[in-house]
């Protein structure tokens, strides 16, 4: 699937000591004096617009071990290559061969069949919708049109393999609904377009939904809106930023992450844990620029992600500066999966902006997190919730704006450097959210984060943190100078290379 080399992953206590003797003089250098300005400056730039297209930045590998991200369609686009998904040797084997030329008299529409869940289904809050769609001219687009108590709506469907086009929905309220799929060809001009039958459903009466099925329990969670309140509703928080687009950074483009607030046991600054893809583009070889960091946002009184900081429950904070492992940014991914950890930085003056909040310091406006960089439960032989490995991997939505989602099952030991939980289907958005083993009352140690998955199956993956390597990332984050970072678009973090 991808091969790296590791470096040495041990770090005794004394050099630990020795770290943190050496921070502790540095950590005296406060922020620079701009930033108070550059913190209000990052909170104006997220125009209505600019938060409209910004896009999940979540990665993917498929069969052939391409990496790709999701279009704000739920397309699978290249990353750090140039080769179309639905032209990779997977799909090559799957799709159906056109047969007829566009123009060519085609007036067929293409055929829908296999749809789930059936008529009548009952589940819970989540579910996943599948159809299998075929025509001869090739397919177009499909299109799932869901009514449910309350509302309704209509989603794009993904090519996940074959015929088979699919949509995980999540947030549904109780009551009685309703689902049929629309499909449209290849042929020129507007193309042939059929609807499916229209199936009902009662939702919202038990069980956690769809998502993957099979192998897990009943205390399995897919995706679901987390609700348990606790530390962890308000110490994780949406993330914005941009990343750019070419090698000259003329191109910027805005992307959503997720991050959790954690305890730095330092002074002037406050520490966020995220995903390193989330701060620092492996692709062009930059960190990212105009980052703002929104805890608790699933309970803004908006009616989602508007950037109005003054709706937030705690307002919005802008971090000055990204942390990253060097092995991050010498590699791409997917041969540098095992250092996708990653930090930002936030003053505890002047980033503060929106709602007020108990302090200007984000680590005493909400209560932080520890991590646990140490030894973690997998494949314990017991089953369910309460049991050792039992693991929650948390995230925000960009589909399910502005709510925190969260999956739940037994952990897997999937290789040498990563976690798996194996039907996990959080959605977009959800990268950089922390894994939490065990929550006890809406707390717990963090012990990953949400990495990467696969473009046909559910299934998310998080990379060990008890290697000593993430230890030593962290630390950086912890006491490297706020001067010592240069403020030019790309520049904006710290590489660690001591590790």
């Amino acid at each position: 699937m991808y091969s790296f080399v590791r470096r040495l992953a041990g770090v005794s206590l004394a050099t630990a000591s020795a770290a943190l003797l050496v921070a502790s003089a540095q950590a005296q250098n406060g922020p620079n004096e701009n930033a108070n300005a550059r913190a209000k400056s990052v909170a104006a730039y997220w125009s209505k617009d600019k938060v409209a297209a910004a896009t999940p930045r979540d990665l993917y590998l498929d069969a052939e071990g391409l990496a790709y991200t999701k279009n704000a369609a739920g397309g699978f686009v290249p990353y750090g290559h140039s080769k179309p998904y639905e032209l990779t040797a997977e799909k090559l084997k799957a799709v159906p061969t056109p047969k007829a030329k566009p123009g060519s008299g085609d007036t067929t529409p293409p055929t829908i069949s296999g749809m789930s869940p059936a008529d009548g289904a009952t589940f819970g809050t989540a579910q996943v919708f599948e159809a299998n769609v075929t025509d001869a001219s090739g397919v177009k687009s499909v299109t799932f049109n869901v009514t449910y108590t309350g509302g309704s709506q209509s989603f794009v469907g993904t090519l996940v393999s074959g015929s088979t086009y699919q949509v995980s929905l999540s947030g549904f309220p109780a009551g009685p609904g309703s689902w049929n799929v629309t499909a449209t060809d290849n042929v020129k001009g507007q193309g042939n377009t059929t609807t499916s039958p229209t199936l009902t459903f009662t939702a919202g009466s038990g069980g956690g939904g769809g998502g993957g099925g099979g192998g897990g329990t009943g205390d399995d969670v897919a995706n679901e809106r987390y609700a348990d309140g606790g530390d962890i509703q308000t110490a994780a928080g949406r993330i914005y930023f941009e990343m750019p687009q070419d090698r000259r950074f003329r191109r910027w483009a805005g992307y959503i992450c997720s991050g959790t607030v954690v305890t730095d046991s330092t002074t002037g600054r406050s520490v966020i844990q995220t995903a390193a893809h989330c701060v620092y583009d492996d692709v062009y070889k930059a960190f990212a620029r105009n980052v703002l960091f929104i805890p608790n946002q699933d309970q803004t009184t908006g009616t989602g992600t508007d950037l109005n900081c003054s709706n937030d429950p705690i307002g919005c904070w802008a971090p000055s500066f990204g942390v990253v492992d060097v092995d991050w940014t010498t590699r791409s991914f997917p041969d540098n999966i095992p250092w996708d950890w990653g930090y930002y930085v936030v003053s505890d003056t002047g980033a503060h902006s929106g709602s007020a909040a108990s302090s200007d310091a984000l680590d005493q406006a909400v209560p932080p997190m520890t991590v646990n960089f140490g030894n973690v439960a997998a494949d314990d032989g017991a089953d369910g919730a309460g049991t050792p490995d039992f693991t929650h991997a948390m995230g925000y939505s960009g589909s399910d704006d502005p709510f925190f989602m969260y999956c739940a099952e037994d952990m897997t030991d999937y290789d040498s450097a990563n976690w798996l939980q194996a039907q996990c289907d959080l959605s977009g958005g959800s990268s950089g959210g922390p894994w939490i083993q065990p929550l006890t009352n809406g707390a717990g140690p963090l012990m990953s984060v949400n990495s990467w998955g696969y473009t046909g199956s559910p299934g998310m993956y998080g990379p060990k943190l008890n290697n000593g390597e993430a230890q030593c990332t962290f630390d950086e984050a912890r006491f490297t100078n706020f001067t010592a970072i240069s403020t030019a678009d790309g520049e904006e973090g710290f590489v660690a290379s001591g590790c």
